[in-house]
């Protein structure tokens, strides 16, 4: 019998080819997550990135439901408790979009710092009238190079991020509670041996991490309670700022709104939300914030990385 696989969120064609060519069937027809305890029974695989919930519901209604893979890091979409309860094995992809989500990192970081965002909200309309003013506004940028960039969560996307920021110059600290050191290599390039570029960094607290650093990006998973709030926000530097690319709720949004407003932080970069679509609108309308849409591994580097190592992984799965 052949082995159905419902990607509900979608999979890279590498990834769907290398399956097919292994006898596998994949649907690639998004079921709304309301319907899709009617329907998930006819499947082995169940393939999700963030848009799908893998709730208890969810899994107790995959009757024939041997395997679970999440394309990306994170897995805090997946009820793994009642997963291993029902001997369904959880996969993901924690490597494949590491370069994506740093890099939109830095995206942010350049925005805030040269005021891009605002620019680029105002220049389609009112470029000619408020060009000058544009221009008076830019004046009060900053440069990240010399700047300290702390680390909350030192895994694979945290290195990454460390990585780029040591390129740029930059000072970097790191808080990781599993982690006591890490070494960072830098590819400079691919003809040059990256052993020549070789950084240790040791983890320090989190209190450090906040205290020093002129930015602060986090690259932890989520959790009931958020690592940046109110507290944390009166240990950073004034004028200083946080990019969440990680997961919603990590940072508490309207702590966050607050500090902005104030002008205890001077910047902040928005991938993820507590809810999305966003329903804390203030913290879409400052300009002060960089904003985008939960895209931190939409490349179609990443899409077909992520594609090609879940594809692996299950063939491998079912092989064994």
């Amino acid at each position: 019998m052949s082995i159905r696989i419902l990607a509900n969120d979608g999979i890279d064609k590498a990834g769907k080819v290398k399956l097919e060519s292994q006898g596998f069937i994949v649907d690639t027809n998004r079921i709304e997550q309301a319907d899709l305890p009617s329907k998930l029974h006819d499947y082995d695989v169940l393939l999700v990135r963030s848009a799908t919930k893998v709730n208890k519901e969810i899994l107790d209604a995959g009757s024939n439901l041997k395997l679970v893979g999440r394309a990306g890091v994170g897995l805090d979409n997946v009820d793994l408790v009642h997963a291993a309860e029902k001997n369904i094995k959880v996969i993901n992809t924690p490597s494949a979009s590491s370069t994506s989500v740093a890099e939109l990192v830095f995206a942010h970081l350049f925005s805030v710092c040269r005021m891009l965002q605002v620019s680029n909200r105002i220049m389609p309309a009112e470029g000619n009238a408020k060009f000058n003013e544009l221009k008076k506004l830019a004046a009060n940028g900053t440069e990240l190079k010399s700047k300290t960039l702390g680390i909350l969560g030192f895994g694979r996307i945290g290195q990454e991020v460390a990585r780029m920021a040591i390129g740029l110059g930059m000072n970097v600290v790191a808080f990781d509670p599993y982690l006591e050191k890490a070494d960072i290599k830098l590819s400079i390039h691919p003809a040059i041996s990256s052993d020549k570029y070789s950084f240790t960094i040791n983890t320090v607290s989190k209190e450090e991490v906040l205290k020093q650093s002129d930015f602060i990006t986090l690259h932890v998973p989520g959790g009931k309670e958020a690592v940046i709030g109110k507290n944390e926000i009166a240990l950073m530097k004034d004028g200083s700022g946080i990019i969440n690319c990680a997961r919603g709720g990590v940072v508490n949004e309207q702590d966050l709104v607050e500090a902005l407003k104030s002008g205890k932080l001077a910047y902040a970069g928005v991938d993820v939300f507590e809810k999305e679509p966003p329903v804390y609108e203030d913290i879409l309308k400052l300009d002060n914030v960089s904003l985008s849409a939960h895209i931190g591994a939409s490349t179609k580097e990443a899409q077909q990385r992520i594609g090609e190592e879940m594809s692996d992984l299950i063939i491998s799965f079912f092989k064994s």
